[in-house]
């Protein structure tokens, strides 16, 4: 039973450091919308439209993901968001240290990641649902 409920603790505590500092990223986009993406897309040759699902990955996903309401779904995309953000954005740190001496990609890392292992391990017991 405790063993149960450590496990149901630890993953709220990661659906919560994922969901809320994720929606954090997405807030700006939702004040200031996602001109900066579309231009990004249309320079890489995709259309600008996508840009909107910034929106399903940096809001959405972090909601459903805090909330414990398919969660695996809100961490996939997410997971999917940050591989766009990555080749959109940051292709060009992907092998990089920053001026500390840190992986420049480490936010980029942590939101991918964090989203990957969400996925595997689910929800746990602590939601609205347990998928």
């Amino acid at each position: 039973m405790l063993q149960s409920l450590n496990d149901d603790v630890g993953k709220l505590i990661l659906r919560l450091t994922l969901g809320i500092l994720m929606l954090f990223h997405g807030i700006p986009k939702i004040l200031g919308g996602v001109a900066g993406i579309k231009g990004m897309l249309a320079g890489a040759g995709l259309p600008e439209f996508i840009a909107y699902g910034v929106y399903v990955g940096e809001v959405l996903a972090p909601i459903l993901i805090i909330i414990g309401f398919y969660a695996r779904w809100g961490a996939l995309l997410v997971v999917i968001n940050m591989i766009f953000a990555i080749f959109l954005a940051h292709s060009h740190e992907l092998f990089a240290l920053n001026q500390h001496g840190a992986w420049a990609l480490e936010l980029q890392g942590f939101f991918l990641f964090t989203a990957l292992a969400l996925m595997f391990t689910g929800p746990g017991g602590i939601g609205l649902n347990r998928r």
